[in-house]
């Protein structure tokens, strides 16, 4: 095992966690939209706003989470906050693929599928060298962490 799988994950305690999640949300909406969203640098993720459609209710749910350019794609894990569960909008995404994203330049529309194979393996590695904790922060789950692509949708 290498010293990032080895190192112990410290993540705040998840009542912390999703009240930061509301306070976060609230501000973008209360600013109008221009609070609360970042373009992506090589050295830093951004945070854009997805709107998917609920698995079952067929209502759009939006949420904030953070996101890496990869070409024309955009990539986020699946992650819940290191929560065991998997995230409502990966549930969401997985049943209807196609959602919006708003970044700090716009809205894209947009069709989510996971990485696989190859592919995971680079995105893994990209957001890895944002945090040197990746690995132990995503053994606190039992199962594999979807990496995410959104890739432009080519819809109208």
């Amino acid at each position: 095992m290498s010293d990032e799988t080895t190192k112990q994950a410290s993540v705040p305690p998840r009542w912390f966690i999703r009240s930061f999640w509301s306070m976060h949300h609230g501000l973008y909406r209360i600013s109008g939209g221009r609070f609360g969203l970042r373009r992506a640098r090589a050295d830093r993720w951004g945070m854009m706003r997805l709107t998917t459609t609920g698995r079952r209710t067929g209502q759009e749910r939006s949420v904030i989470i953070a996101y890496l350019d990869d070409g024309p794609n955009l990539v986020t894990m699946a992650m819940n906050g290191w929560a065991e569960a998997e995230p409502a909008w990966w549930l969401n995404l997985q049943a209807h693929p196609e959602a919006t994203v708003d970044l700090a330049d716009g809205r894209r529309k947009v069709k989510g599928r996971p990485a696989k194979g190859e592919e995971r393996s680079r995105l893994w590695g990209r957001w890895r060298e944002m945090n040197d904790n990746l690995d132990a922060e995503a053994a606190l789950r039992s199962g594999e962490t979807a990496v995410v692509i959104l890739e432009l949708s080519t819809d109208t």
